[in-house]
Formats: structure tokens, sequence, C-alpha cells
């Protein structure tokens, strides 16, 4: 009898979905506590309830800043990857976009894509998206570098790919953009928590990302960093108490922006995805993630052999020095992909798809008996 990643059957063996919803042993437990500490805290008739809330959302800043090696008071809060890209381009300077260009991959996160077209006319600037080769899986770095002149101003790099997982080179792409005098910003969501990201050796103006997918924190926990230098030319639209050096200055006439990271709060902010996604990121702290990494790599290695060996075609870079932590395989059609993951699902491993896209991510979880099931699905003639 198939099981869920939870019960015994399995325990999370065959469970690949890292790039939506990562999990951990012991998830469960370490939120419901978190949760449940909170709700002690927050119905409790005394006046504890801020310095522990408040608390719980620093120690979510702290893990974060700690994790991305962020400069101190660079990085807050935010909702999700959409929220922090509106947050910061509705912060800059006007002059640093009006009449100029807004660079994108055409194989970025989707949902930012849609924000960027909407606030392209409000904030005056054009929009070019760099397109996808005819029949290629990813946009490729020398493409986004040719289309990149000194009339960009923003540039939104998309670390890694959620529908290849194609790793772009930041090195060379953020290399280029310091020449072009462009601001640059990073989307890492789709990696951070398993591969390494130096904030001050990437050296990119400003960094997005949320607490799901990798980190396998809860939703609602999004993530904003921006340099110091950009951080002082930042003046956020959206702005409340939070977002003054005292936050008690009630003076209605007397507002002034904090030094730091902090401007770009607002008002009283959402502490509940830090206290769900607080327990993850101390997990996270407590890793190897080498071994973590040597781990994906091998058990990638294995799905990508079960693939050729069913002669469906790679939709990942091979090279795993050009690879997120995910495999993604074209399937003949949706229908085909489908079909793949009802019998997955039967055998205990869950992945999912976009069309005609398999995408599975061998995680903290996963392991190699999981991967053979799903080699054996995969490579079923009799099923395809």
């Amino acid at each position: 009898m198939a099981g869920t990643p939870d019960t015994p059957v399995n325990g999370g063996s065959g469970y690949m979905l890292y790039h939506s919803i990562g999990q951990y042993p012991g998830k469960a437990r370490d939120m419901s506590a978190a949760l449940a500490a909170f709700a002690e805290c927050w119905g409790a008739p005394n006046d504890e309830q801020w310095g522990y809330a408040l608390g719980q959302r620093q120690r979510f800043i702290d893990l974060w800043s700690q994790l991305l090696k962020a400069p101190a008071a660079s990085l807050t809060t935010t909702e999700n990857v959409t929220s922090a890209l509106a947050a910061l381009i509705m912060a800059l300077p006007r002059e640093d976009l009006e009449g100029r260009v807004v660079l994108v991959a055409g194989d970025c996160f989707p949902s930012l894509h849609f924000l960027l077209t909407g606030l392209a006319e409000r904030y005056g600037f054009e929009l070019r998206t760099v397109a996808l080769r005819e029949g290629a899986n990813w946009v490729e770095d020398e493409d986004v570098i040719a289309a990149w002149g000194p009339e960009v101003g923003l540039a939104l790099l998309t670390w890694v790919s959620s529908t290849s997982s194609h790793r772009c080179d930041l090195s060379s792409l953020v290399a280029h953009g310091r020449k072009q005098g462009s601001l640059i910003g990073v989307d890492i969501t789709q990696a951070a928590g398993l591969i390494d990201y130096d904030c001050m050796t990437v050296a990119a103006d400003f960094s997005i990302s949320t607490s799901l997918k990798w980190m396998c924190g809860s939703p609602g926990g999004g993530i904003l960093q921006v340099m110091p230098d950009v951080i002082a030319r930042c003046q956020p639209s959206l702005r409340g108490w939070f977002s003054q050096d005292n936050i008690f200055s009630w003076d209605i006439n007397a507002f002034s922006y904090a030094p730091d990271i902090r401007r770009f709060d607002n008002g009283t902010p959402s502490v509940m995805a830090c206290v769900a996604s607080v327990p993850a990121l101390e997990w996270h702290a407590a890793q190897d993630w080498n071994a973590q990494l040597v781990k994906n790599r091998d058990l990638s290695n294995l799905i990508i052999a079960a693939a050729d060996e069913a002669g469906f075609d790679l939709a990942s870079p091979r090279d795993p020095a050009q690879r997120g932590g995910s495999v993604m395989v074209r399937l003949p059609d949706a229908d085909a992909a489908q079909a793949l993951l009802v019998r997955l699902r039967d055998a205990s491993v869950f992945a999912d798809a976009r069309g005609a896209i398999f995408r599975c991510s061998p995680g903290f979880m996963t392991t190699q008996a999981g991967v053979e099931r799903l080699s054996v699905a995969m490579t079923d003639k009799r099923a395809v």
C-alpha cells in the first residue's frame, strides 16, 4: 500500500519536489512546536507578545543573512519574491529606470515577468525580454550579454531557472553588467539552501528569494537583500512606522527613513511565516552543505541515466556546473507526463510537470531507493 511522504512506508525516500516545497526530517514536528509556542505567547494575558514575535522575525532575518553572507542590516522580510522585486523597483530614484531598459531572460519566474510588464508604463521603462533560441530549454548567457548595453538601467538575473534548472554564470554576467553601469538583481529562489550564494562575492545590487523550495520553510517567508550603497539611494513608496529608525516616533510631520534595510519595512510586520520557517532555517544552518550537494548530484545522475535509457530528452544541462538541484525531462506530451506522475504516486514517488516537462528534485530526504522506484516507472516501456 502506497504511503504519504511522512509515513513509514517511504519516509520521504521518493520525495522530489524540492523545487516547490522542501522537506527535512522532523519538519512537521518542529513547525508544530514553533507555532504552538507562538500561540501560547500571543494568547497569554501579559505584555510579552511583541518582544517574542519580533524576536522570531529577527531570528529569521539573522539566519537568512548568515546563509547569504549578507552585510549587516541589508536583509528584510517580504511576502514573496514578487513583492520583494516590486518594493525595490518602487524605491529607486525615478531616473534609474525612466527612459531606460529593464532586462530579463525569457525563462525567468513568470510571476516576476507579469510584474515587470505591469510596471513598465507606470515607471517609464522598456521591458526587454531575452528570448529562448528555437527549440532551446533555457536562455543562453551569451544572448543575455548581447542584449545588455548601457541603456539597461536594471537587469534581473535568474540564478537557476524553474523550467530547466539551468544555472547562469553569475560571475560573467555581473561583470558585464558593471561595465554597462546597470543596477543588477538576482532571483536566487531555485538554488538558495542547496548551492552556496555569497552576497559579497557575487556583488549584485540586490537579491530576492523565498523560504520555500530548498529552504524547507513556509509560504509567506520571502526576503529582500539590498547592498548598503543602493539602500542609501532608495526611498520606498510603501512606508510606515517600521520604516523609521525609531519606530515609536509619532510626530506625523517628521518622518525620516531608517538608514539601513529597515526603510523597506512599512506597517506592523507579518511574523507568522518567520515563526513557521525558523526551525527549517536552523536545521539548514547545522547541515554539511557540501555533503548535501554531493548527494543531490549523485541522485541526479541516476535520474538522468534513467531518462537516457527511456529515450527521453533531457531539458536540463547535463553538466552539473551549469545546473541547479533539479532535473527536468521532456516527455512526448503533457498526457504522458501526467501518466508518469500517476505511476510515480502509486510507488510513493512525488514530482510534478509543467506541460510535457517532467520536473524532479532529489533532496534531503530522497534516497537511492526512491530514485530507483522513479527509474523503474520512467523506463517501463509498456507505460509510455
